[in-house]
């Protein structure tokens, strides 16, 4: 394949990755009621921010990422990476004078909207393409430079008259990208691939203000990510890996980033690497009507709060930034059908009880059987988190279960160890931690599954309360007592 051909087929599978690596480049972009002027508007840029070195030293934030994955590239294969990062750009708002000059202002009221001082993002891409062979060795070095821009643009009243200006500062950033793969011993031509993206801007605090982040950010790559994709080979799965890569998989070194396999289900030639851990294959939900900017919100009550904002807080969002102006009029428009598909939904259902015996207001989710996830029934108040009477011969409060020659049931208190599996990235931090048993489940099929809370969780007695815990199999855990 051409470098030209590869280089195609990358694209079209980087246009689906996009999808799930945008909402990772906006998360937090702009929170709910999307106003400025809103406490939690005031502080922003949380995830993937990339400081300069001189400012990483004074504070907590860091001014690399470093992914390390596995690899299984076929001879000849090329590697194309795409770091995607936002670009701060800072937005003095200029209200414009009889004798045509500008006066910086707090704020410009229009008829429609409200324009304040704010932090644009603005999208930036750096690729690197790069035949396997070469990253063996010292690798690839790919330095880059953005540099200081700044922009103007007229703001205009109903009448088309010209009432201010909008002046926009791009600062300059440098940086880097270091590629570089290494050969494993094993049953398999194996690589292990590191992916640095490093703030190497020389800009320096001002003087007094060392712990200034506001002063920093437009110096930083914000919400950094990678995406890579080999043209022939694979990626190993970094939360599912084959026996065999298990240990070499257990040596990789990932700082503030986690690598995920991406794109369509059933391929593994893409990799995203985001500063928030995913499971791998992640995919936006279908019932989506569009970006809210606010992943910890429900979309159903973020899109009804949204709609019931008053008229001049919805001025004020929309003269906050483009996006937020969207979201506005996402909500004002959204038809009853398309809201009522946000209600509700459920996936990988699967029936626990008589569909009958529950009753209304009842629903139920499959536990994830050993993946870590907090997965959960959903019970009424008024009804037994389990059904006494959907088999008599099974009491999961009484029964028990023999692990490693231990009898474990309620109240045993065990070691977790997932993944030896499925698994999902969630595992890194149950790994290794003490749980008591509250119950034991046997299933349809005749399995067994431990369901559980972890010691040391503020919100245990609530769980217990509500029949809502985590769930391993019995080979998942470690017993710590004998309490036969």
């Amino acid at each position: 394949m051409t470098l030209t051909a590869f280089a195609a087929e990358t694209e079209e599978r980087f246009a689906l990755a996009r999808q799930v690596a945008d909402a990772v480049l906006f998360e937090g972009y702009v929170l709910y009621p999307y106003r400025a002027s809103a406490a939690k508007n005031r502080l922003r840029w949380q995830f993937g921010v990339l400081v300069p070195p001189a400012w990483g030293a004074e504070c907590d934030e860091h001014d690399f990422q470093h992914t390390e994955c596995l690899m299984e590239p076929k001879a000849g294969a090329t590697l194309s990476v795409e770091v995607r990062f936002l670009h701060a750009r800072r937005r003095t708002v200029q209200r414009a004078r009889p004798d045509g000059g500008f006066d910086t202002v707090p704020e410009l009221d229009l008829d429609d909207r409200v324009l304040v001082p704010w932090d644009e993002g603005v999208e930036e891409r750096v690729e690197v393409i790069a035949p396997v062979d070469r990253l063996l060795g010292d690798g690839v070095t790919h330095p880059f430079h953005l540099p200081a821009r700044e922009d103007t643009a007229p703001v205009l009243d109903a009448a088309g008259r010209t009432v201010g200006r909008l002046l926009r500062r791009r600062e300059e950033i440098h940086g880097t990208v270091r590629l570089s793969a290494r050969e494993l011993d094993g049953p398999y031509r194996t690589l292990r691939l590191t992916a640095v993206v490093e703030n190497t801007s020389g800009w320096t605090p001002p003087e007094g203000h060392g712990a200034d982040r506001d002063a920093a950010l437009p110096h930083s790559l914000v919400a950094t990510h990678l995406l890579m994709a080999l043209s022939a080979g694979s990626f190993l799965s970094m939360t599912d890996p084959p026996e065999w890569a298990r240990d070499a998989v257990a040596a990789c070194r990932n700082l503030h980033t986690w690598p995920v396999l991406a794109g369509e289900p059933g391929r593994a030639d893409l990799v995203l690497s985001s500063p928030i851990i995913l499971d791998d294959h992640p995919a936006i939900a279908p019932e989506s009507p569009g970006a809210l900017y606010d992943a910890t919100e429900i979309d159903e009550i973020l899109a009804l709060r949204t709609a019931a904002l008053t008229d001049e807080e919805k001025r004020e969002a929309r003269g906050t930034d483009e996006r937020a102006a969207a979201v506005i009029e996402l909500a004002d428009s959204m038809p009853p059908e398309v809201l009522e598909r946000l209600h509700g939904a459920v996936r990988s259902l699967r029936e626990v009880t008589d569909p009958a015996a529950p009753g209304p207001g009842f629903t139920a989710v499959a536990p994830g059987l050993g993946d870590g996830f907090p997965d959960e029934y959903g019970v009424r108040p008024d009804t037994p988190w389990w059904d006494p009477a959907s088999d008599a011969g099974f009491d999961p409060t009484r029964d028990r279960v023999v692990v490693d020659g231990r009898s474990v049931g309620k109240g045993s208190r065990v070691e977790l160890r997932p993944g030896l599996r499925r698994t999902d990235a969630q595992d890194i931090f149950l790994r290794g931690r003490t749980a008591e048993v509250e119950a034991v489940l046997h299933d349809v099929d005749g399995g067994v599954h431990l369901a559980v809370t972890v010691e040391g969780d503020p919100g245990a007695d609530i769980r217990r309360e509500q029949g809502r815990y985590l769930y391993f199999q019995p080979d998942e855990v470690t017993p710590l007592e004998d309490d036969a």
